[in-house]
């Protein structure tokens, strides 16, 4: 009798261990952000309306309300396989563009107000991980020209990269980002992704209590751009 009733508990407890996380990963935690990608709703004007109007492509384009980054981690929680996600609306920087070629660009996060809707993620975030209390900003600064070429057609998407210089918990390395743009009137949407390896920014890894993470991560933008006044 005593072994039987000993060997019931030992299965609750490890359903408990087995189902608990499962339960709370699928059906109770908040679902991961969805990635930053280009929308298929043509972008408005700052008055609310759909725009056609064209202004001309060389200048300076401010980066504008609209644009966010986040990171994107895969981890192990309790055994059970999922994705960790925190975002910010914090972005700053501009483009140069002049003819068909996009010249300078740089782009500032703060990562202060990176949240997750992870209470404890967050702190993690904020201190052990990324401590923004002595680096506040992450920064991508262009190297490399991007050529267009011929100007893109209205409302068409086009895929290219960027090669720029990523400075994160104060560590630059350069690094490639793969980009989607799309003009639409007066605004230009740009999103993208960086994949980062944590230990090449001297970032600790993410690993911590039951959750289990790898060495590295990506980091995804949308950047909406407004033409500079002239």
């Amino acid at each position: 009798m005593w072994w039987w009733i000993g060997g019931g508990v030992v299965v609750v407890v490890v359903l408990a261990v087995i189902v608990a996380p499962f339960v709370y990963i699928h059906f109770i935690a908040p679902d991961p952000a969805p990635k930053l990608t280009i929308s298929d709703a043509p972008p408005t004007t700052s008055a609310g309306s759909s725009s056609s109007a064209r202004v001309p492509l060389s200048g300076t384009w401010n980066v504008s309300k609209g644009s966010k980054a986040q990171y994107r981690v895969k981890e192990v929680l309790f055994g059970q396989d999922n994705t960790a996600t925190g975002t910010t609306e914090d972005v700053t920087g501009s483009v140069v563009i002049d003819g068909g070629t996009v010249k300078n660009a740089a782009v500032t996060v703060d990562l202060t107000t990176v949240s997750s809707d992870e209470s404890q993620r967050d702190n993690q975030f904020q201190n052990r991980i990324m401590d923004t209390a002595q680096f506040p900003h992450a920064t991508f600064k262009l190297t490399k020209p991007i050529k267009l070429g011929t100007e893109p057609a209205e409302g068409v998407k086009i895929t290219t990269t960027a090669t720029g210089d990523l400075t994160m918990h104060g560590t630059t390395k350069s690094v490639t980002a793969q980009l989607e743009a799309r003009r639409t009137g007066d605004t230009i949407e740009v999103a993208g992704s960086i994949p980062v390896t944590f230990s090449d920014f001297g970032i600790n890894n993410p690993s911590g209590g039951p959750a289990s993470v790898g060495n590295t991560g990506t980091i995804e933008f949308l950047v909406e751009l407004q033409r500079a006044s002239a």
